[in-house]
């Protein structure tokens, strides 16, 4: 078929629109985005269809009727999305409350700098430690921490806190 096309309306027509498939497909596929490869694929393809049309007139119109058919499927697809309940299927239901045991990671570890404290585990790097009293997931900086060892918080960036032994 692409022989015939090729045939039927020259290799710059077959070139522009098999250049223009590629170029879509590579964003699709490799390269996440709408970018450069997708841009160019669009107009490779609308270059491709006015070359292979009589006129500009039947061209823009085949681009229209494109759009309008595209433009109609995304809308049936969003409706039978709604009315079969789709996005309910496709999506996590459930919350996670702090009523069920959840807890969001705590962000005021800064108090902790330069507090002292034992390491609960093998820090190698990371472990836990007894800071104040609890016990908080801590990281070195690489090196290896055996259990029992004193430590010491010297650097908290958000919600990772970073000891060094004493």
């Amino acid at each position: 078929m692409l022989f015939y096309l090729a045939q039927m309306s020259g290799w710059l027509a077959t070139l522009a629109l098999v250049l223009g498939i590629l170029a879509l497909a590579l964003e699709i596929f490799f390269v996440p985005g709408f970018g450069v490869a997708g841009v160019v694929g669009v107009i490779l393809l609308g270059w491709g269809v006015l070359l292979l049309s009589v006129d500009i007139f039947h061209a823009t119109q085949a681009l229209t009727l494109a759009l309008v058919i595209t433009v109609v499927a995304l809308v049936g697809g969003i409706w039978l999305a709604t009315k079969f309940n789709f996005w309910r299927r496709v999506t996590l239901a459930n919350r996670q409350n702090r009523e069920e045991g959840y807890l969001a990671p705590n962000r005021e570890n800064e108090k902790l700098l330069g507090t002292e404290g034992v390491a609960a585990t093998p820090l190698r790097p990371a472990g836990s430690a007894l800071i104040e009293g609890a016990r908080v997931d801590v990281v070195t900086e690489g090196e290896f921490v055996a259990p029992g060892t004193k430590v010491i918080v010297i650097k908290v960036e958000g919600t990772r806190v970073i000891v060094k032994s004493l």
